[in-house]
């Protein structure tokens, strides 16, 4: 077949790598100049690893992947231990594939290259896509006065997409509620053993706090999720203020109040969480 995706975002690229492996021609639609990924860590699961995997990627991610031991869920203020579990051996033994943790950034370098090096593969940057036209013979995707045939169509063009709208026409999300806080800690700047090499929950009244290690255990990936309301952007890319931050986790645990003080300021973003309903078919 004759495949389009368009957006070259990780599930853009994971997909194309998927169809080309298997004798596809696949050309993958990015609006942006470059590839790239907006956000700091992922948390990847063996359902995800097993693909990544399958694609020949072990080697380039393990370069720089962090592999925790468990997982583990603490009180807002005194930092008892409610719950944990393993991963590390115990995940691989269990499932097969391990767990990873790692920056978008990262795992984004990963796809690229092996995208690049991929003869199957064609990808078109800088290219706005309009929208689309379907018919029994197939698809064409249009780009201002171009147009490009496909046998299949796949949108991966993220929460704006235009490829959903022209399937379903323009849906409004809710706000949840909730504002989210992404921020990165350089490892180095803290007390060595502070945090544990494993994905930390902390559950506080109307808000959480979760931390793990990313890129080989060089930064610290933190998200902070807090209801609130009056600032409902949507967006990856917005900044945050530091001490709008700190104000929103006074009186957390010590460990919290080293990770918001030693944050790189410029790394600090925030943005508002909504729901979508779900689509009503795939296609």
């Amino acid at each position: 077949m004759n495949v389009l995706i368009v957006g070259g975002g990780i599930g853009g690229l994971t997909a194309a790598l998927c169809l080309a492996r298997r004798g596809n021609k696949v050309s993958v639609f990015e609006q942006s100049p470059v590839f790239g990924e907006v956000g700091a860590g992922l948390q990847l699961s063996p359902n995800c690893t097993r693909v990544l995997h399958d694609l020949g990627l072990e080697q380039s991610i393990l370069g720089s992947a962090f592999l925790p031991e468990g997982t583990q869920f603490r009180q807002w203020d005194n930092g008892k231990v409610i719950g944990e579990s393993l991963l590390g051996v115990s995940a691989l033994a269990r499932y097969g594939y391990p767990y990873y943790h790692m920056h978008r950034q990262d795992l984004m370098r990963v796809l690229v290259e092996a995208v690049e090096e991929d003869s199957n593969i064609e990808l078109h940057t800088n290219l706005q896509v309009q929208g689309f036209t379907q018919n029994d013979e197939g698809v064409s995707l249009i780009t201002g006065d171009t147009n490009y045939p496909g046998d299949l169509l796949i949108g991966a063009d993220g929460i704006h997409s235009v490829i959903s709208v022209g399937l379903w026409g323009e849906a409004k999300p809710r706000f949840t509620g909730n504002i989210a806080w992404r921020a990165l800690v350089p490892a180095e700047r803290l007390p060595k053993n502070l945090i544990l090499p494993m994905s930390t929950a902390w559950w506080g009244p109307g808000k959480h706090f979760v931390h793990y290690y990313v890129r080989r255990g060089e930064l610290i990936n933190c998200v902070c999720v807090v209801e609130k309301k009056g600032w409902e952007v949507e967006s990856w890319s917005e900044r945050g203020d530091y001490n709008e931050l700190k104000s929103d986790f006074t009186g957390w645990h010590s460990d919290i109040q080293h990770l918001i003080d030693h944050a790189d300021k410029d790394s600090l973003f925030k943005w508002a969480l909504y729901d979508r309903a779900p689509m009503p078919q795939m296609g």
